[in-house]
């Protein structure tokens, strides 16, 4: 599942790609002072007897230029990849191309963020691939520096030509995407990488769900220039595999009101991304929900505790979904 990280219509909208082989679109609404809902929006099947193993969306850098249309990649269990575009009057999701990617599951499709013309796909053949969708199958690159299946990829949100992968060889690979001939960077994470998510605001964060080994947090600020990743954090749940996880993208502001003066100089509108935190927006009977908003710039508000950092993780075998706070001790 990913969220849509501009709104669409002015809806927050989710893409979830699931076990029946389908891409479907699920809008957020309701009232301005009720608790949103999801709701079925559109859908699209990307054949018969295949699973949807992942999507990514095109604005996964929290930018859109105004005259390009929305566009999904995904990937499916027969090793194929789908471009789709997102027809928003309809709504419906209109097929691009389609084509044979890897031998195997192809178990992740993503965008280069910041030239979407290009995507990526990783597979359960160990090989990771480069591909120009305006020549729909002309693959660009193909490497097999991960020893197995290819399970992560993700474009860095603020650094043009970062990209991570990441493996059943429990190993995160750093590439500069100008030269996919080796790698930056390799940390050994000691678990199958299914999951990679760079920090939406601090920009050399990168969080692994690491499979039986739970998940780890890798600061990655010395990458270009001593080609090393350092394990921040990671902690192993016992009895479960971690499949799933993410930054939390609200921005949690002081409770003091922030004066004008120390806002950017520009009119944010509705763009403001955050809850305002205290006891008395506690969720009850006698308070009303306190909605949050939708964030598409990459500012946020100065006076916002940008220390606090949120992930949440899902597991498998105890199904479980759990927020964790990490505070970095160093």
């Amino acid at each position: 599942m990913k969220w849509c990280h501009v709104p669409v219509a002015g809806c927050g909208i989710l893409g979830v790609a699931d076990a029946s082989g389908s891409v479907e679109l699920l809008r957020l609404v309701g009232p301005e002072k009720s608790r949103p809902l999801l709701e079925p929006w559109c859908s699209f099947s990307l054949g018969e007897e295949r699973l949807a193993l992942s999507l990514d969306w095109s604005t996964g850098k929290r930018g859109r230029v105004s005259d390009q249309p929305l566009k999904i990649v995904s990937s499916d269990s027969k090793g194929q990849l789908h471009l789709l575009m997102l027809d928003e009057a309809g709504p419906r999701l209109q097929p691009v191309a389609t084509w044979e990617a890897h031998r195997f599951e192809a178990w992740i499709a993503a965008f280069n963020y910041w030239q979407t013309e290009v995507v990526y796909s990783g597979g359960d053949d160990g090989l990771l691939k480069g591909w120009d969708t305006r020549t729909p199958g002309s693959c660009v690159f193909t490497s097999s520096s991960h020893a197995m299946g290819v399970c992560s990829i993700q474009s860095s949100l603020h650094r043009e030509h970062m990209l991570a992968t990441g493996s059943y060889d429990e190993h995160v690979l750093l590439w500069d995407t100008r030269n996919m001939e080796q790698p930056l960077a390799d940390a050994h994470v000691q678990g199958g990488v299914w999951r990679l998510r760079w920090h939406p605001f601090h920009h050399d964060l990168l969080l692994a769900a690491c499979m039986h080994r739970g998940f780890a947090i890798l600061d990655c600020h010395d990458v270009t220039e001593k080609q090393e990743v350092t394990v921040l954090e990671s902690h192993k749940l016992p009895t479960s595999l971690v499949y799933g996880a993410d930054w939390s993208w609200l921005v949690f502001c002081s409770l003091q009101p922030v004066p004008p003066a120390s806002l950017p100089d520009i009119d944010i509108g509705d763009h403001v991304c955050g809850l305002k935190v205290a006891e008395d927006m506690r969720d009850s009977s006698s308070q009303p929900y306190i909605p949050a908003k939708f964030c598409d710039s990459d500012f946020y508000l100065k006076g916002a505790n940008s220390d606090i950092r949120l992930l949440a993780t899902c597991s498998f075998y105890d199904h479980a979904l759990h927020l964790w706070k990490w505070e970095d001790q160093n």
